[in-house]
Formats: structure tokens, sequence, C-alpha cells
């Protein structure tokens, strides 16, 4: 296993990122925090484990810059601005497709909450290169006319008693044209601190990740 800190150009900013790639892999699994969170995320890291030992390269990532998070701590003027978030996205699928460690491999996408709806306008705005995208708790529906465009199947993971975002995630996904599910965890709310949420959440993650590729229009 290689675990290293690297940076990623991403137009005028440097975002720092951790790569971990568990010896001989096929795929890298890049991961969108939410808004207010950064790579150091405790529940993305745990999910990246999970799909670590299962033979997942992943990326974790900060979106912002040091100076952008400060401001956004004040204002959360950039949280919500997928357009940034997206942008981000789309620049660090390229470096992992030119990076010596993950050239080749397919990339896949994680977004939790806001994160969701960057990696969804991602994987439209690059619909060759997104292999699939899983969205924990996300806020896809943040996504908006990028749903219609995502081509790369989709797997929607939400907490049965988080009904607002579960609301959400239903409307969301009846927009979508790309093969895609609704994972209900059981008495999960938000942020799936309940006992064995998280790891439901990593384990039906990791089954979409590795699945073979399915045929355009199917589940």
């Amino acid at each position: 296993m290689t675990s290293e800190a690297v940076r990623i150009p991403a137009g005028d900013a440097g975002l720092a990122g951790d790569l971990v790639v568990p010896g001989p892999v096929r795929s890298v699994v890049l991961f969108a925090h939410g808004s207010g969170s950064s790579r150091l995320s405790p529940r993305n890291r745990a999910v990246a484990t999970a799909l670590q030992r299962s033979g997942l390269a992943t990326l974790l990532m900060d979106l912002l810059t040091e100076q952008e998070e400060e401001v956004d701590a004040l204002t959360a003027g950039h949280r919500f601005d997928i357009g940034l978030l997206s942008g981000r996205l789309t620049a660090a699928i390229g470096w992992l497709g030119r990076y010596p460690a993950t050239t080749g491999l397919a990339v896949h996408l994680f977004g939790a909450s806001t994160g969701a709806a960057a990696a969804l306008t991602a994987a439209a705005q690059q619909p060759d290169e997104v292999q699939s995208v899983v969205s924990r708790g996300g806020r896809p529906d943040l996504a908006d006319d990028a749903l219609d465009r995502v081509r790369a199947p989709v797997l929607l993971i939400v907490g049965g008693e988080d009904r607002e975002v579960l609301r959400l995630n239903h409307a969301a996904a009846d927009r979508l044209r790309a093969p895609h599910e609704v994972h209900v965890v059981p008495g999960a709310t938000h942020l799936f601190e309940e006992p064995g949420a998280l790891e439901e959440v990593a384990e039906v993650a990791c089954r979409w990740f590795l699945r073979p590729p399915q045929p355009p229009g199917e589940a």
C-alpha cells in the first residue's frame, strides 16, 4: 500500500489531497466532502478505509484553499457554489488521469451533502471519465440541470430518519436518466452516527463501485 500527500492544481488554486493506493488496483474513488468539511472528514475517511480494504484506491481532497475556507467559515459563501466545487472535482479527475500512480484507473466519485451535487455535476461534465457516483446523505437536488445529463450509474444513500433529505433524494432520482438506486439506511439520521449505519454506507458503496459496468439504461 502506498499513501502520500499530494497537491492538485485547479486553475489558480492548489488543493491538498491524501492519495492511498492499496497495491495493484483497477479503480480510484475521488471523494467530495460536504459543506463546512474537508478531506479530514472522519466519516469519509472511515468509508475510504473500507474501500481500500476492498482493493480500491482513494483520493480525499480539499475542495477549497485555506484562504477560501477561512472566508467560507464566516460567510458560507463557497460551500453552496456547486459550479466552483464541481470545477475543482473536474480538475482532480484530469489530474488522476495524468498522475503516475493512478493513470489508467477507472474513476468513481463519492459525494457527501453538497459534495454530492458537485460530484453529479462533474459526472455530467465528464461522462467518459466517471464510471459511477455514490452520494451519502447528499443534496443531489443542488445539481439542478446536471441531473438530466449524468450518464454514470448513481447510488443515493440516505438515512431513513433524514426525512427532508430523503424526500429531496427521491425527487432527484426521478429526474435521473442514468441507472440509479436509492438505498435507505433504516434508523439513520443525516450523519449516520447510529451503530452500524456508516458501516452499511461503506458496504453498499463498495458493492456499487466494484460491480461490473452496466449497459446504458440498466440499473
